[in-house]
């Protein structure tokens, strides 16, 4: 048995560009674009789309940060299957500049992700009806959920629910602390003050969580669901997008493309960034903290594997 309605959206690129400043080669993203189609993927997001300035550059952010038409549609070009994914980039709130965005019958983006904190709902709420007004398919993306207060949220949620240009409201584990009853329960509650809303989720590994996570969110009702390829990610990673194919049982997706991706291109990069499940990660998961903390304790040769350290100084600040 499967769920017709459900859709998977490859962040592959967006969400593991996190750990090398979006420097990826073009031949990556072709290989991750072509293994999106081969395998079904409904949508594809390709990176996020911030605005160039002085302090945000392409040379210093690479450009799958900044995602012009032209290397978008180089990559799109690059394969030709029957249902292509619904190309989807990524807007962060106040590095924008929408008026860079073409309208979607001009563009071969298809969706307009916005991510913003609970505290910055109205200005994400514009970005998404900027965006539909030209016409995309939008979602909005609340942020850290897990350490927003509980009266903020629920007010978010209501304006969220009264925005009509909002295709698909995301749950975020952002710093992967939720465990499954958390998850039941911040969906009940998304449910409750945005009742017209299509839900989406999106999770960190940090626990090792990720992927038993989504599978309780499909069972909650979620019918959008985030992963990557090989699980690859900020700090531990996502879920991972070949388990969740294999768990989803439809035949509409073929994992084989997944696993090819992996061994022929996954695998070598892991020897230049590293990404996935480690005892830092763990803890700043258990701390319901942010992994910036965490990455920069990994990028220190001398102290990255010292767990107990980490601990104490996490527990102490």
């Amino acid at each position: 048995m499967f769920r017709e309605k459900i859709k998977v959206l490859d962040c592959t690129v967006r969400d593991g560009g996190l750990i090398n400043n979006y420097n990826f080669k073009d031949d990556f993203v072709k290989a991750a674009y072509r293994a999106a189609c081969d395998s079904g993927i409904d949508i594809m997001e390709i990176g996020k789309k911030l605005c160039v300035s002085d302090e945000y550059t392409r040379e210093k952010y690479g450009k799958w940060n900044f995602c012009d038409e032209d290397d978008i549609k180089n990559i799109v070009d690059s394969h030709e299957c029957e249902n292509p994914p619904v190309v989807a980039v990524m807007y962060d709130v106040d590095r924008v500049n929408i008026s860079a965005l073409l309208p979607a019958e001009q563009s071969v983006v298809g969706m307009v992700r916005t991510a913003c904190y609970v505290t910055d709902v109205d200005k994400g709420l514009d970005l998404v009806k900027r965006s539909k007004d030209l016409g995309y398919q939008t979602t909005i993306n609340l942020m850290a959920s897990s350490a927003a207060i509980e009266t903020d949220l629920i007010e978010a949620l209501q304006q969220v629910n009264g925005a009509k240009e909002v295709d698909y409201l995301y749950l975020v584990d952002s710093f992967g602390a939720f465990y499954s009853e958390q998850v039941t329960s911040y969906l009940q509650l998304y449910k409750e003050h945005a009742p017209d809303k299509e839900l989406g989720f999106h999770a960190h590994n940090n626990q090792q969580l990720a992927f038993s996570n989504t599978q309780q969110a499909i069972i909650d009702g979620v019918n959008l669901l985030d992963a990557t390829i090989n699980g690859i990610g900020r700090g531990a990673g996502n879920c991972n997008i070949e388990l969740l194919l294999n768990f989803l049982k439809n035949p509409k997706f073929d994992v084989r493309p997944i696993y090819k991706m992996i061994q022929e291109t996954m695998v070598p990069l892991r020897d230049e960034i590293e990404w996935g499940f480690n005892d830092i990660y763990g803890i700043s998961g258990h701390l319901n903290q942010h992994p910036r903390d965490a990455m920069k304790h990994r990028a220190n040769p001398e102290i990255r594997d010292n767990c107990y350290d980490f601990l104490l100084e996490s527990t102490n600040d």
